[in-house]
């Protein structure tokens, strides 16, 4: 389907007042909104063109899984992929045409309110390896080899457990950690991103502290960014990182920093809040829409104290159920890369899919470019350094200049879905149906000298440990689905596409 021809579709449904077109290379006034199910029919490529330069969406060009019963190297139920990384160094194209590499993945802080597990557990941080091969329009194998567990800078092991008041500070970083019960004394960590250097060290954002923490190759800590002011949780005028209860202000409960990326250059470090901060929120899900994304300088230091710029990125809003009605809730974003030191691609979704056990429609899963060049940076303001909203109600203050977006690759594609297995229902969900929780992305070179621009994206899923045969720290669990919405467990997904990115 042309971009001509899409935007004409987009163009029918704003008439009737059902969405809102995300911006083609220029930022909205407002958020883009989306109230009835926002699919795309097209078999083949999309074009794009955003800020002057073309990107194409080749469509979904492989699909693999990894059963949720999978244990792993420590004998606990893997449940990836929170986020995940693709070490170009060992990707290779086979003489067979295929594709052959290692791919890290991050689960996240463990299994937490699922099935009979209750509240969260002290899971012990880790990130997983595994071999994929890539059979372009056939499918992707995904064999998991090993991993590792992340520990702090005394060797200890991080915990999933939430923390709950209780604050330590170490080399100037507060860090959440138990004061009593299951893992007191360790930093709590729910691990949501990470972002490779090129010498094995990599960062992961944390949706606790909505700080970055620094690992050698190994898993050791070496470093941390505290973030700043406007994202740090405080509650009654003391910071607070617990997860239970929602704070005054600063970054909302399970949505701290859920992306982190490294520019290609090595200069930059992005991350981005999932959604709005407190005070920049109103009353309803819906205006949460006005979230954060923060840019360090690293070319001196891994570990900048500050930003250099913090800007506003304007989320879609969406009618959760799709029946059309007021838009009610916010696609957050789940992961992000970074394509230049200003230009990412950013997974933003609804809460809908197989996982979901009340069977809610998809309504917009979607991977955007994203561009903060023209936009407001905020860095060093009272935005920033202070709690000062930046919007009010939802409704973006008129001084500030959101980040650029248009969206590339639109997941929910029920014709391309199907020429893999995949589908999207919900109401019940079938194994193969599309998942609620898409989290994780990686890029990999296409290496085919026609295409010298190709690359495949990989988007992973995040199942949160729900297979009927789960097991952490030597006690076993079911956290199968049982509602309307599906019966049985829910594998790790993951979607390959081919994309041309310009230069």
């Amino acid at each position: 389907m042309s971009r001509a021809r899409l935007a004409g579709i987009v163009a029918g449904a704003l008439a009737l007042g059902l969405c809102a077109p995300l911006a083609t290379g220029a930022a909205l006034a407002q958020a883009p909104s989306y109230l009835t199910p926002h699919r795309d029919m097209s078999p083949g490529d999309v074009t794009v063109t955003f800020g002057g330069k073309t990107y194409v969406n080749h469509g979904l060009v492989a699909v693999g899984r990894v059963p949720a019963a999978t244990r792993d190297f420590n004998g606990d139920t893997l449940g990836s992929f929170s986020s995940m990384a693709l070490d170009v160094k060992q990707w290779k194209k086979n003489a067979d045409g295929s594709y052959s590499g290692v791919i890290q993945t991050l689960p996240d802080r463990g299994p937490n309110d699922v099935g009979s597990v209750k509240g969260t557990t002290d899971y012990a941080n880790r990130v997983h390896i595994h071999d994929v091969t890539l059979y372009e329009g056939k499918g992707l194998v995904i064999v998991p080899t090993g991993g590792f567990l992340l520990k702090d800078q005394t060797g200890q092991p991080f915990t999933g457990k939430d923390p709950g008041d209780n604050v330590i500070v170490r080399d100037g970083i507060h860090y959440p950690s138990p004061a009593s019960g299951e893992g007191a004394g360790k930093i709590s960590l729910d691990s949501e991103g990470m972002a490779y250097l090129p010498d094995g060290s990599f960062y992961v954002s944390d949706e606790y502290a909505a700080g970055l923490y620094l690992f050698d190759k190994t898993g050791l800590q070496i470093g941390a960014i505290e973030t700043v002011p406007a994202l740090k949780p405080i509650t009654n005028g003391v910071l607070n990182f617990n997860a239970e209860k929602p704070p005054t202000t600063g970054r909302r409960n399970n949505q701290g920093l859920e992306a982190v990326a490294v520019s290609p250059d090595g200069t930059r470090l992005i991350t981005i809040l999932q959604s709005a901060t407190i005070q920049d929120s109103g009353e309803g899900k819906a205006t949460r829409n006005n979230t954060r994304i923060l840019v360090y300088d690293i070319s001196k230091t891994r570990t900048p104290k500050t930003p250099i710029g913090d800007y506003v990125l304007q989320l879609p809003v969406v009618r959760e159920n799709g029946d059309g009605g007021p838009a009610n809730g916010t696609a957050a974003q789940s992961e992000m890369l970074a394509l230049s030191g200003d230009r990412f691609l950013v997974l933003s979704r609804d809460s809908n899919g197989r996982g979901r056990e009340d069977g809610r429609g998809t309504v917009f899963k979607s991977i955007l470019l994203v561009d903060v060049s023209a936009a407001t940076n905020l860095a060093g303001a009272p935005y920033d350094q202070d709690v000062k909203p930046v919007a009010k109600d939802g409704v973006l203050n008129a001084n500030i200049k959101p980040a650029a977006q248009a969206e590339l690759v639109n997941i929910l594609n029920p014709v391309q879905l199907a020429r893999f297995g995949q589908n999207l229902d919900t109401k019940p969900s079938t194994p193969t149906s599309l998942p609620e929780k898409l989290e994780a992305m990686a890029l990999a070179p296409a290496l085919d000298p026609a295409a010298p621009r190709d690359v495949f994206l990989f988007v992973g899923s995040d199942n949160d440990f729900q297979t009927a045969k789960g097991r952490v720290n030597g006690v076993d669990f079911d956290a199968s689905l049982k509602g309307e919405g599906g019966v049985g467990d829910n594998d790790s997904l993951i979607l390959v596409y081919r994309l041309t990115l310009p230069n």
